[in-house]
């Protein structure tokens, strides 16, 4: 059977864009579909990323799409449950108004999908990535796409080319493509350098120092570093996921914690209420491990 659907897997990153862009620009748009599953927390200018670079590769416009977007609110304790509601509506319009696009979510966000398991995400263990984004992807593909026909499309470039095995032996037997590992190397830069010739607005969290575009900047692969920002940058959302894993704790009864802390060799929980404290303090500032980022893998790095 011949090879003639090509589905790109679009995180709301510039890597996934630049991928669509290079999958679309080879086979044609016609025959390429483009994927994206929702953890109902990203940043507003995510969705928008997103709908103002489809539209320009598949030629459409997204009228209804932008009008549902514009009046979407930001992540926050008291926003959260109709702003889900919303960005349902927007993806259903989404799929309306632009031609083979999945835009998928099962009505959870991360933090439900905790609440759920009773499970905390942690660096190790990232259960929202398994059940909202690659799961839910699976199910798309081996509904509407069978594997001898289909290719699938990863954004992982160049410089991190030691994750592409992972995806190909999880996927099979689809065929996995990364195209960014391929030349011409790129770079964040040059994909910036390339949307501002096409007019098309940068997402915000690039600008703030975030390590990625995912989860409004929020992550629970992320680090003590990773969230010192999110204060800083974003202290309305770092205050909702601050509560959030309260929330949990009381909820659950456990005391498990996103965050961990050593200390003379030995490992802690570190919650997010904490992290913050000791930020405030100046005197305990220099405790908080700054350099320990980490970073977003939803599509990439799997467990069992």
């Amino acid at each position: 059977m011949t090879i003639n659907k090509h589905v790109v897997f679009l995180s709301g990153g510039l890597g996934s864009w630049a991928t669509l862009r290079r999958v679309v620009n080879h086979h044609g748009a016609d025959n390429v579909y483009a994927l994206f599953t929702d953890t109902l927390i990203e940043d507003k200018t995510l969705y928008k990323f997103l709908l103002d670079t489809l539209t320009m590769e598949f030629g459409v416009k997204a009228t209804e799409s932008y009008r549902i977007l514009n009046a979407l609110p930001d992540t926050s304790y008291e926003t959260q449950e109709n702003r889900k509601r919303q960005l349902d509506i927007l993806a259903k319009t989404a799929e309306r108004e632009i031609p083979r696009l999945f835009w998928r979510n099962d009505g959870r966000d991360v933090w439900d999908v905790f609440f759920d398991d009773e499970m905390l995400g942690n660096s190790r263990l990232a259960r929202c990535s398994h059940v909202i984004k690659q799961d839910l992807a699976r199910a798309v593909i081996e509904e509407h796409f069978k594997s001898e026909e289909t290719v699938l499309y990863l954004g992982i470039d160049w410089t991190e080319m030691h994750r592409t095995e992972a995806p190909k032996r999880n996927w099979a037997p689809y065929r996995v493509e990364f195209p960014m590992c391929e030349e011409p190397y790129l770079t964040n830069i040059d994909h910036i350098k390339e949307l501002e010739r096409l007019g098309i607005d940068i997402p915000r969290l690039y600008s703030m120092g975030f390590a990625h575009n995912n989860c409004g900047g929020f992550c629970v692969r992320a680090g003590q570093g990773h969230f010192i920002n999110l204060l800083e940058q974003l202290p309305e959302l770092f205050d909702y996921h601050e509560r959030k894993e309260q929330e949990w704790q009381a909820t659950t009864g456990k005391e498990y914690t996103i965050l961990r802390k050593q200390r003379d060799g030995v490992r802690y929980r570190y919650s997010l209420k904490e992290l913050r404290e000791d930020y405030e303090d100046k005197r305990k500032r220099d405790g908080i491990d700054m350099s320990d980022i980490g970073g977003c893998g939803c599509f990439v790095d799997y467990s069992d």
